[in-house]
């Protein structure tokens, strides 16, 4: 979330039709009409199991995919330790992916950053904390990360992942592996954030994540500019997510190995900071 989209949620946005951005071989729906899960492949014939589709709610579409943590490792990344330097898009992580033998297999942006490309929130990179938590109290209207309450997505020294509210993550002082922190939460215990209105007009490309399971991480993007409350909704009703983040918009975009970005127009992403990633050995 850059600071040139802090407070955007507070203005007006009128809603347009958006030519779909994720290239497909085959596109999910037709897929989905054959019967045909869209499983994203590793290397040679074998399936990970991890799954790509396309969801439709309340009449708009979302690109869903779903890790299963026992057999895929989710990461993150904000600099690339040959140089120092932030990778700044999927693709500069995707490069240094392919020189170090490794097989992007998914990515999406992460949490919230400031006006250096760093990370403003808490940001855990195995196992090293890089930035801390951050629970500043501000004032709504200065962005989404001060609607209360924000959160952290976390991957615990167990492997095992949870979304939560900032102050519980403190509260409950559990070592991570893996944290980014960014807001607003979208889901708590089963409700949808009530700072949330039903019928807003601040509509944009959205993309969050919950952790349906202890092991099964879901993460959705819309394929067109959606508000806040309907994105909550497609986590709780149609995702089964009891709890659930925000984790950033207009600038959205997932990569999925074989079937190129989904969410945002690329001419509106800008750099990012973190990274989640999913890598196959090549």
């Amino acid at each position: 979330m850059h600071p040139s989209q802090l407070g955007s949620d507070h203005l007006q946005m009128r809603s347009s039709t958006h030519t779909r951005r994720l290239r497909r071989s085959l596109p999910p729906r037709l897929l989905a009409l054959l019967g045909v899960p869209v499983l994203l492949a590793a290397c040679g014939s074998q399936l990970q199991p991890m799954e790509s589709r396309e969801v439709n709610f309340q009449g708009q579409d979302f690109t869903v995919v779903s890790l299963d943590l026992h057999r895929e490792a989710l990461t993150l990344h904000w600099k690339n330790p040959d140089n120092g330097q932030p990778y700044g898009d999927i693709q500069s992580l995707r490069e240094w992916g392919a020189a170090n033998g490794k097989r992007l297999m998914f990515a999406a942006n992460a949490g919230i950053y400031d006006q250096a490309n760093a990370p403003l929130g808490l940001y855990v990179e195995n196992g090293k904390t890089l930035v801390p938590l951050n629970l500043f109290h501000g004032n709504p209207a200065a962005g989404n990360f001060s609607i209360r309450p924000n959160g952290v997505f976390v991957v615990y020294r167990d492997g095992h992942a949870a979304v939560r509210t900032s102050t519980d993550f403190k509260a409950d002082a559990k070592p991570a592996d893996w944290a980014t922190q960014s807001g607003p939460m979208l889901v708590i215990d089963g409700k949808i954030n009530d700072q949330f209105v039903h019928d807003s007009a601040s509509n944009k490309w959205r993309s969050g994540v919950c952790a349906r399971t202890p092991y099964q991480v879901v993460f959705a993007v819309s394929e067109s500019p959606v508000n806040f409350h309907t994105f909550a909704q497609l986590f709780r009703d149609k995702l089964d997510c009891k709890d659930a983040l925000y984790l950033d918009g207009t600038i959205s975009q997932f990569y999925i190995d074989g079937t190129g970005y989904a969410g945002a127009p690329t001419f509106m992403v800008k750099p990012y900071a973190g990274i989640f990633a999913v890598f196959a050995e090549q």
